[in-house]
């Protein structure tokens, strides 16, 4: 059985980046559901007792989608912290600028990337086994561990995820999740 991830932060913790607001029905309620569902989906689908990545890459349907929207959720909602912490430098770092140059273009390409995603779904920073770096767009529920990929950081495209706060403007809200990723993890999940 899968439960709900507990938060690393209060519920008013992301604030005024994500609102106590969003942050209870996104966690509370949306992420709560995928969970509910997931379990009442497991038994029966051979897929019972596997870790949630295994299914992801394994299952279809209802079953995919809410696995999916668990394991990103999980990786979402741990990224972040009050106020953020910043990228050091490292091996994260140096493959970024060698990739797009500088951290701002970066920046600007995830942004756009996340923006440009029609309907709902994830904008994702990943790394192949090699440690090259992509950043692609997944619709729905979907991973790039699906595609091998190494999972780095996620912007949630969906509108439960932003709507309280910042209404129709996406960007806006991409642009602000800047000041609460914990790079720390991004970082740890690179190595």
């Amino acid at each position: 059985m899968f439960e709900l991830i507990k938060l690393p932060y209060g519920v008013a913790g992301l604030e005024p980046v994500i609102s106590e607001k969003t942050i209870g029905f996104h966690h509370g309620k949306h992420l709560q559901g995928y969970v509910d569902n997931l379990n009442k989906l497991l038994p029966g689908s051979g897929l019972e007792g596997l870790p949630l990545e295994e299914i992801v890459c394994k299952a279809q349907g209802g079953l995919f989608n809410n696995a999916g929207q668990i394991l990103n959720h999980n990786l979402y909602f741990t990224q972040f912290c009050k106020g953020g912490k910043a990228l050091s430098d490292g091996a994260l770092k140096a493959q970024i600028i060698k990739q797009w140059g500088s951290v701002e273009a970066f920046r600007t390409e995830f942004v756009a990337k996340g923006v440009g995603l029609f309907g709902s779904g994830w904008v994702w920073l990943s790394a192949k086994t090699d440690g090259e770096l992509v950043i692609t767009q997944e619709p729905g529920a979907s991973n790039p561990i699906t595609q091998g990929l190494k999972p780095l950081l996620t912007f949630d495209v969906w509108e439960h995820a932003y709507y309280l706060d910042f209404q129709n403007r996406r960007a806006a809200h991409l642009e602000a999740l800047w000041q609460i990723v914990d790079w720390n993890v991004i970082e740890n999940r690179y190595k």
